[in-house]
């Protein structure tokens, strides 16, 4: 998330000039810098549609109320930060996280300043939704309740696409999300997350980007290549779009020049409002599989999901328009069912017994019972092995008694003669 300032020294200052009021000729520079609206197909997919209809949620830091790009983009918000306004239009955090939802959303569904002016968004007719959170140290509620209740607000306010810019750097994530992804999926959202930066200390994507059923963007450089900076890689990754030498509309309503898969996300959500608008019927597994099914190849990599590549670089043209089978089924995963078996909260039902009886063949006759004859009588088995031994040894007994006695009286009648 960067600035890259100093490497586009020549559109920063035009842009610059631009919101200082000072005449520039056309084209526009910012929409001119918006390189990926043609060459991943933004453009040809506004022929069919510009996301009216739609509703994403941006769960960040707030979209603030001021810059124009936004004028009638949102229509309805909250802060689940505990320290934000409201309607959730109050940028939270310090200085570095201020910028990041109103950069996130102007991504996803700003309208520009005009026709051909101004930086816009890849569904500029959709609504937006903004829901503060506080990253880190600036909220006392923790982050994952925040993040909990915020997705199950944007639900039940009709977001049909939800978009998670920010990683944990962890693997794993609390139970609680458990329920509000679910909740998501039960109410066919599309949830969009951003696979996180090795810039800022992440080698591989976290959590949300590796729970099941999410739709992980991972971020490629101009040149379609994987971003050394502004990305990471993972088994979960869906699918990649730009990361780098993005635009932001700031809450001052400066545009400026940004890295990172947070800006790779809202371009990827904005085309899932863009399919969701273009098929209203369809359902979110259908939205997911249609972007990652017309991703266009990337060359060198021969299998897919590629774990810095995902299934291919976006199209969004292709997404809307293109004829794919639909499916039955997230192709990014099942949630329940991960519940089900790591979570342990279902068992398998126990095994029913069976009711038939079993047919046992029948036991051999018993042998005759002998007769044990008098009980104080010994019989053969004592006579053999208790009775002789028994006298036999208790005769050599006697005997070597004798014998030791016999030798010692010797012995003193000799000692006596002397």
């Amino acid at each position: 998330m960067r600035s890259r300032l100093a490497r586009l020294a020549v559109v920063a200052i035009v842009i610059a000039l631009t919101t200082a009021g000072a005449t520039v000729p056309p084209p526009d520079p910012a929409r001119a810098a918006e390189y990926w609206l043609d060459d991943y197909g933004i453009r040809s997919a506004w022929e069919t549609t510009r996301g009216a209809g739609t509703t994403i949620a941006v769960i960040d830091t707030g979209i603030a109320q001021g810059p124009a790009e936004f004028s009638g983009a949102v229509k309805a918000g909250a802060d689940f930060s505990g320290v934000g306004s409201a309607d959730g239009r109050t940028p939270v955090g310090g200085d570095a996280d201020k910028n990041h939802g109103t950069w996130v959303g102007s991504l996803a569904a700003s309208r520009g300043t005009g026709p051909d002016a101004g930086m816009i968004g890849v569904a500029p007719e959709a609504q937006l939704l903004s829901l503060s959170i506080g990253f880190g140290e600036n909220s006392a509620i923790p982050f994952t309740t925040q993040v909990a209740e915020a997705m199950v607000w944007a639900v039940d306010q009709g977001a049909d696409v939800i978009n998670l810019s920010f990683t944990t750097n962890l693997l794993e994530w609390d139970p609680s999300w458990d329920d509000a992804f679910m909740y998501a999926y039960d109410h066919d959202v599309v949830v969009v997350v951003a696979a996180g930066n090795r810039g800022t200390g992440t080698d591989r994507v976290g959590a949300p980007a590796t729970i099941p059923g999410v739709l992980t963007v991972g971020g490629v450089d101009r040149t379609g290549t994987a971003s050394q900076e502004a990305s990471t890689q993972g088994i979960t990754i869906g699918i990649s779009a730009p990361s780098e030498e993005l635009l932001g509309v700031s809450p001052d309503g400066r545009i400026v020049v940004w890295d990172g898969t947070s800006g790779a996300a809202p371009i990827v959500a904005g085309v899932a409002a863009l399919v969701r608008s273009a098929h209203p019927g369809m359902d979110a597994a259908n939205v997911i599989n249609r972007i990652i099914r017309t991703a266009r190849p990337v060359p060198g990599v021969s299998s897919t999901p590629d774990p810095l590549y995902g299934y291919g670089l976006l199209d969004a043209g292709a997404a809307v328009t293109a004829n794919v089978p639909a499916v039955s089924a997230n192709p990014m995963g099942d949630l329940a069912e991960w519940i089900r078996i790591y979570r342990r909260a279902e068992q398998e039902p126990a095994p029913v017994p069976s009711a038939t009886p079993v047919v046992l063949p029948e036991l051999p006759a018993a042998d005759a019972r002998s007769d044990p004859g008098p009980p104080l009588l010994p019989t053969v088995d004592t006579l053999v092995y208790g009775t002789v031994p028994l006298l036999g040894f208790s005769l050599a007994a006697i005997l070597v008694a004798l014998g030791v006695t016999a030798a010692v009286r010797r012995i003193r009648s000799a000692r006596a003669s002397r």
